[in-house]
């Protein structure tokens, strides 16, 4: 306990001289509680009655191998006083030739302290070959590994755990490594010269280490038996697996080194349990303990995934509906093959996760309960240590402290979503039925747009992104302005700015429900409420106004008797009754371009006929990105057939996986093709009765927005009669396709009010311009073609 306390405040005089941060602090009370807990051990294996004068001597040569492990830590996160460095580690490798001796004169040599004396000299040169390792070469760290590796290896071959033969060669040797790796450290030397010195000592330690297993090997028979991994190995292994779930970060943006630094107080549990419980319940706590770890581990990993690709935290409730049906997601973008594998990967590590941790957590309490005296010391060692580190507040960053309080954040935070869930049916309830049209007269409803055809298409992932991010929006800005000027040379006027989306890299089916009915609908629960009312939707308007009403879903494969009682269009189109005959581009069913030409084919090209409102899904810009088709002339689309060599262009979705650079550009020609399919569109069908509401349905994931991104997306309303965009002047949207940066942002949930309020007479619908009510839920997962009985990606 007096070397804990002394490193302790040796590190502490350091941090207070300005000379260590917080990765050394962490550095140097792990190292610090290592030592304390292995001496503990060791005396009370070997009987010891404590420490000899020599013992003390190491414990200064430790005491100095710390501080100096701690200041080679902190170099990587900034400059350390280098000389102190220096000073430690000189102090150490002069010290190494005073203890032997003391020992020696005093008669108190022991096994154990030339253990110790060994153990610090082998830390002493790891540390000083992670510091030299940057300056020299990353192979510098073979010689501070290679005494680990030894060890490690004897852990397998019996016969390497056999004490050899000593020599003093062993002993230079060990000196040589010090000197020269301090040297190094030191930076006095050319770079040429302090390489060639280290690769000697390199060449010396390999020979040292190879004539010892030499002899090993020869002598085998004498120490030969098992393979069998030794009781402390295996315990040590346990600490190390539950140390590392506990610490694991929630969040991948915190996914550093010093996260597992951290001292996690909740792994005392199983010891404690383990001393102050009878053995039996004792270890069935253990394997409780262990389950719940399992499944930490598994939501944990749950969490990172969820804020990696739509920027916030996993859901309980809500989120588990998207794990089925993300497997096909994925399999679009890395095939079949590779999505199955990555489920099974999944499906295998979470199973190994319930399976391991109870073991691990078993194998501690049985440690615990073995070695009472020892545990309840390393407890108490950690246990102050911990409180000390909460009481100062240290910490990496304002979400990393030193002293972790994992799991209780993550899971008292489910619990409260859990809790909020539950209650949001009965509020989201209330709000579904408080709708201003139910009162409101319908006689000149939708009367401004009388006579149009009205065609309000979703652009997939069409976020602030794509035109805020320097490598998307140069080309995707070109494509709004050149579309901006086409719309014009055909008569047509636009006038654009920005919706919130209730979602986020995914599940483009609640932004539609949102938009549609009026409400915020940001999760599947609500979604699912939404879809067994009657609430009046856009086109519920449309259809009671006269007009014939259409869904175009080129995603669906399926039927959808969930949308037609909710929405009540008079037709469908999908992939299976459109005549397309060409190939699918990863998850997009046909080409934007196809689904334009036939829209225009199946519903503006029947004569008679009444006006119709079709909302349309435009998929060649949902993940992956590639393969992407290209315009072909209007009259040469046909059945989609012309599109068949374009399916094997570009890279393969599984070969940009892991390149984000590559991916952004790959969303950005995307964004560009759906655009610029639907301007030529216009172009090319120049019907002076035509509007057009084009706006995306949420950002892209979080891989290609950013962590922290908005859900902000651009709207353009888009007509040839002036009369149509005079109706909303009062708005103060920008001229054109493209939206200025400040350009009005609404909540997409206002749409609805604020679109019939200016198209009809009469109506009682307001503008509220309030913040939508917010479900407890955070965005939901990504878009997929739904199986029967699921929800459509609508």
């Amino acid at each position: 306990m007096a070397g804990l306390v002394s490193q302790l405040a040796l590190l502490a005089v350091l941090a207070s001289s300005g000379g260590l941060g917080g990765l050394g602090w962490g550095i140097g009370v792990v190292y610090a509680v290592t030592v304390c807990a292995l001496l503990a051990n060791g005396i009370t294996r070997r009987g010891s009655g404590g420490f000899g004068p020599a013992d003390w001597i190491t414990q200064l040569r430790a005491l100095l191998t710390g501080g100096a492990a701690a200041l080679v830590a902190d170099s990587f996160s900034g400059d350390v006083p280098v000389a102190l460095l220096i000073v430690f580690a000189a102090l150490t490798i002069l010290l190494d030739a005073t203890d032997g001796w003391v020992a020696r004169r005093t008669g108190t040599t022991s096994a154990l302290g030339a253990r110790f004396d060994m153990e610090v000299d082998a830390f002493l040169i790891f540390a000083l070959s992670v510091y030299v390792a940057p300056l020299v070469g990353v192979w510098v760290l073979l010689i501070g590994l290679a005494r680990y590796a030894f060890v490690a290896t004897g852990c397998f071959l019996p016969w390497l755990r056999a004490s050899a033969q000593a020599r003093y060669w062993s002993k230079v040797v060990a000196v040589v490594q010090g000197v020269v790796l301090t040297v190094a450290a030191a930076d006095v030397l050319p770079h040429p010269l302090a390489a060639a010195a280290l690769l000697t000592a390199l060449v010396l330690l390999a020979e040292s280490f190879g004539r010892e297993s030499w002899w090993l090997w020869r002598h085998r028979k004498e120490h030969g038996g098992k393979v069998v991994v030794p009781s402390g190995v295996r315990t040590a292994a346990a600490i190390v697996v539950i140390w590392c779930v506990l610490v694991l970060p929630a969040d991948p943006t915190q996914m550093t080194p010093v996260a597992f630094v951290s001292i996690p107080a909740a792994g005392l549990l199983i010891v404690l349990t383990a001393l102050l419980l009878p053995r039996r319940w004792g270890q069935a706590v253990a394997v409780g303990c262990g389950i719940f770890l399992g499944c930490l581990l598994i939501l944990k990993a749950l969490n990172m995934a969820f804020v990696a690709v739509f920027g916030r935290a996993f859901d309980p409730v809500n989120d588990w509906f998207y794990l089925g049906p993300g497997a096909d997601v994925l399999g679009d973008s890395i095939g079949q093959a590779g999505a199955l594998a990555v489920a099974v990967a999944a499906i295998a590590l979470a199973v190994a996760a319930l399976v391991l941790l109870p073991l691990a957590a078993l194998r501690l309490s049985r440690a615990a309960s073995h070695n009472r005296r020892l545990s309840a010391r390393a407890a108490a060692a950690i246990g102050f240590v911990w409180v000390l580190l909460a009481v100062t507040g240290l910490q990496w960053s304002p979400d990393v402290p030193l002293a972790s309080t994992s799991p209780v954040p993550l899971v008292s935070g489910q619990l409260r979503q859990l809790q909020l869930d539950l209650a949001d049916r009965k509020d989201f309830a209330a709000q579904i039925i408080l709708d201003p049209l139910d009162d409101g007269p319908r006689d000149g409803l939708l009367e401004g747009l009388r006579g149009k055809d009205v065609m309000l298409v979703f652009v997939e992932s069409y976020g602030r992104s794509a035109l805020s991010d320097p490598a998307i929006s140069p080309g995707v800005k070109a494509a709004l302005k050149a579309g901006t000027k086409e719309l014009e040379a055909a008569g047509f006027s636009s006038l654009s700015a920005f919706l919130t989306s209730p979602t986020f890299g995914g599940a483009s089916w609640l932004a539609h429900s949102t938009l549609q009915s009026g409400l915020w609908v940001d999760s599947q629960q609500r979604y699912n409420q939404l879809l067994t009312t009657d609430r009046m939707t856009l086109s519920g308007a449309f259809s009671q106004a006269g007009w014939r009403t259409v869904f175009d879903v080129p995603a669906n494969t399926l039927d959808w008797p969930q949308g037609q009682a909710f929405y009540h269009f008079d037709a469908l189109y999908d992939s299976r009754n459109v005549g397309y005959r060409g190939p699918k581009f990863s998850y997009a069913t046909m080409p934007d371009q196809y689904v334009l030409s036939a829209f225009a084919r199946l519903e503006l090209a029947k004569q008679p006929r009444t006006p119709v409102m079709a909302e349309l899904d435009l998929v060649s810009s949902h993940t992956p990105w590639t393969p992407l088709p290209s315009l072909v002339p209007w009259g040469q689309v046909g059945d989609g057939s012309i599109f068949n060599p374009m399916a094997a262009l570009g890279p393969s979705p599984e070969s940009v996986v892991s390149n984000p650079e590559l991916v952004k550009t790959l969303y950005g020609k995307s964004i560009e093709y759906s655009l610029a399919a639907l301007f030529s569109f216009v172009r090319n069908h120049p019907d002076p009765n035509l509007v057009l509401i084009v706006l995306g349905d949420h950002q892209p994931a979080a891989a290609v927005s950013g962590q922290g991104a908005s859900h902000d997306v651009p709207i353009s309303i888009i007509a040839h009669d002036k009369s149509v965009l005079g109706r909303i002047s009062s708005w103060g949207w920008d001229e054109g396709a493209l939206p200025d940066p400040s350009a009005p942002v609404m909540p997409m949930s206002e749409f609805r009010d604020s679109f019939l309020t200016a198209y009809s007479q009469g109506a009682s619908a307001p503008v509220t311009g309030s913040t939508p009510t917010l479900s407890p839920a955070a965005v939901p997962g990504d878009d997929v073609v739904p199986s029967p009985g699921l929800p459509s990606p609508e």
